[in-house]
């Protein structure tokens, strides 16, 4: 029950060299759910970065994982905000100043049953895949925070991964 989408070409050259210090892509697979489905939605979410499985024990006594990545480069913000398509791209603008705190901080949540079924959802549950950054903002307020995450999703343009081909 894989997601197929063919990722689209980088973005423009006019976006921010840096927007993000840091992106954590983290979702929470119970004893109750099939753990190779949300393999296969962080795989697609995240392309090729890497991600951790952590094996943990839940407020209940039951086992559960934790599956959760780190991004650290400028291309692999690119990439998931490209995943995410325009919508939630403009989405995230238009709710920019309850998606970045004053810390700088940005914060989204995906519907995870929706991933596994192979649509990206925003979701306002707990049932959730959580992406979490910290925007580079000079200086480190929410204004400029704001304002530069707005510029690098606004110059992603509206790509469509379905009439651009990979690259």
């Amino acid at each position: 029950m894989g997601i197929s989408r063919t990722i689209p070409s980088r973005g423009s050259s006019d976006m921010p060299a840096t927007t993000f210090h840091w992106i954590r892509v983290q979702t929470f697979c119970y004893a109750t759910e099939r753990k190779e489905l949300l393999e296969e939605v962080m795989e697609e979410l995240l392309g090729d970065a890497e991600y951790s499985e952590e094996p943990t024990d839940s407020e209940h006594g039951n086992t559960m994982t934790i599956l959760e990545a780190r991004l650290t480069k400028q291309r692999q913000f690119r990439d998931l905000f490209d995943r995410l398509g325009p919508d939630i791209r403009s989405w995230i603008v238009d709710d920019i100043g309850n998606r970045v705190d004053e810390d700088c901080m940005f914060y989204m949540r995906l519907d995870k049953q929706k991933a596994v079924l192979g649509s990206y959802e925003v979701a306002h549950h707990g049932d959730v895949i959580a992406i979490t950054g910290k925007v580079q903002s000079h200086p480190a307020r929410k204004e400029v925070a704001e304002r530069i995450l707005t510029e690098f999703l606004s110059g992603m343009g509206d790509h469509s991964p379905s009439s651009e081909g990979s690259s």
